[in-house]
């Protein structure tokens, strides 16, 4: 049976944004990472409602990923309507990313470009798909990784909770192992540093505390652009 040995969670508003819209949940065996969008401070509302959707947490007899795919229809139902109803919040959406650790795989739902990764062996594994414009061209082969760092509309995502009436939740199951390190962050973090830097301050850093503080402190030397949120947790 695995169980999460450390924790870390942190965020950061970046170096050229007067606001944090990212909203986070740590508390094991549940972590959530959600990065809003929208203006005056709409983001910010949607991320937390979806994080308040996942505070009571899910029953360890439940099927994770379908408990997490509902959790997740739920806010993006309530931040719907709240768009609806409040012009001030008009056109407010928020990505997620949700991972629960059960006995012996990690559940995963995931609507949007912030990531989950885990850390194994040395090697660090991507376990969501950005729905992102870019994203979207790459998988057609119309667009290059390269090309996709310079893209002008780089930062359009394509399914978000809250733009629509329902939302389609990726979700997925991934067997774990013990030793493991599993980082979920918004894309303040992934469009500052490569997958390779990342990967190289994870394994600089083995305190878990000390590689989030760096990965911080990384993105925003590389310009911190938007909002930077790190979750990390190591299982044994």
């Amino acid at each position: 049976m695995l169980r999460v040995a450390e924790q870390y969670a942190t965020t950061d508003t970046g170096r050229q944004r007067r606001a944090n819209e990212d909203s986070m949940l740590a508390r094991s065996p549940l972590f959530v990472v959600a990065d809003g969008m929208g203006g005056a401070q709409a983001g910010e509302v949607a991320s937390r409602i979806a994080i308040e959707y996942f505070q009571p947490g899910i029953d360890d007899a439940e099927q994770p990923e379908r408990a997490l795919a509902g959790i997740a229809r739920a806010a993006n139902t309530r931040i719907h309507e709240l768009s609806h109803s409040n012009a001030e919040q008009a056109g407010m959406g928020t990505t997620l990313t949700a991972v629960y650790v059960g006995q012996h795989d990690v559940a995963i739902a995931h609507v949007g470009d912030s990531r989950a990764y885990c850390l194994r062996d040395g090697e660090l594994l991507r376990l969501t798909d950005d729905h992102s414009l870019v994203d979207e061209l790459m998988r057609q082969g119309r667009l290059t990784p390269e090309e996709a760092v310079e893209h002008p509309q780089r930062s359009v995502i394509t399914r978000a909770l809250g733009p629509e009436g329902s939302v389609e939740v990726d979700t997925r199951s991934f067997q774990a192992r013990a030793g493991d390190v599993y980082l979920l962050c918004s894309d303040g973090l992934t469009t500052m540093l490569a997958e390779e830097h990342i990967r190289d301050e994870l394994l600089a850093h083995p305190r878990l505390r000390e590689a989030g503080e760096a990965l911080i402190a990384a993105a925003n030397e590389a310009g911190g652009r938007d909002n930077i949120t790190v979750v990390q947790l190591r299982l044994e």
